[in-house]
C-alpha cells in the first residue's frame, strides 16, 4: 500500500475514532457514538483511586478512558493529505509520528483503582488448548485485526484468573474488574490499561 494511501486509511479506518476533519468532532463525541451507551457513566465526580466502596462496580464507556483535553491530532492537523504524493517522506514521517503518539496516549487517572464494567471486542493474545487467559479489549469491530490499533488509551489488556474456553476473536463481551495503569506492548497493539477480570460475560444491550 502506498504511503499516502496508508496514512489516509490510518486516519479514516480506526473504527471512527479517527476523523479527517478533526474540527467536526472531538474524540469524546466520536467514541460516544461508536461504543454501546451504558449507564451510569463514570463522571469527573468519581471517587479518587482506591475510594470505591467494596464490591461496587461502575459501568463505563470508552470515552471515560480518554483524559480531558487530550488531542490525538495535535501534530497532524495541518497535514493536507491531498498534497502528498505516493511514498512522500512527509507522509511516512507523519504516520510514524502518529503511531508513536498513539502508543503513548495518556490515560485518565479517574478510572484507576476503580472496579469497572466495560463493553468491548475481544482480540486474543494467545491460543492455548486450555482456553484464553489474556486478550485485548477494543472499542470497535476489527481494531488491531482489520485496521491499525487505536490509541493506547483505547485498548485494555484483560487478564483472567483462569482460562476461558468459549472466547473467540471479535466476541462482544462485558469485562468487570479493577482497572490499573499497567502498560502492555503486544504484537496486536499497545494497551494503556489493564483489567484483572473478575467476570467476562456476553454483551447485551439490556441495562442492569
Amino acid at each position: 500500500m502506498h504511503t499516502r494511501h496508508a496514512l489516509a486509511w490510518f486516519l479514516a479506518a480506526l473504527g471512527g475514532l479517527i476523523w479527517v476533519q478533526a474540527s467536526a468532532q472531538s474524540v469524546r463525541d466520536t467514541a460516544r457514538e461508536l461504543v454501546p451507551r451504558v449507564q451510569p457513566a463514570l463522571s469527573s465526580e468519581a471517587p479518587s483511586p482506591g475510594a470505591t466502596l467494596p464490591g461496587s462496580t461502575r459501568t463505563i464507556g470508552w470515552e471515560q478512558l480518554i483524559p480531558a483535553g487530550w488531542d490525538p491530532f495535535k501534530d497532524l492537523k495541518a497535514l493536507n493529505l491531498d498534497t502528498l504524493k505516493d511514498n512522500d517522506p512527509k507522509a511516512e514521517e507523519a504516520l510514524q509520528k502518529m503511531r508513536k503518539m498513539w502508543d503513548n496516549a495518556p490515560i485518565n487517572p479517574l478510572v484507576l483503582g476503580q472496579n469497572v464494567r466495560l463493553p468491548g471486542y475481544v482480540v486474543p493474545l494467545e491460543d492455548l488448548p486450555e482456553g484464553m487467559k489474556e486478550f485485548l479489549l477494543v472499542p470497535y469491530f476489527g481494531a488491531c485485526i482489520h485496521s491499525p490499533p487505536p490509541p493506547a488509551n483505547q485498548i485494555v489488556h484483560v487478564v483472567l484468573d483462569k482460562p476461558a474456553k468459549r472466547l473467540r476473536l471479535m466476541d462482544v463481551v462485558w469485562v468487570s474488574g479493577p482497572m490499573s495503569a499497567t502498560k502492555t506492548d503486544s504484537h496486536m497493539g499497545v494497551a494503556g490499561y489493564r483489567i484483572e477480570a473478575r467476570q467476562v460475560a456476553p454483551y447485551n444491550e439490556k441495562k442492569r
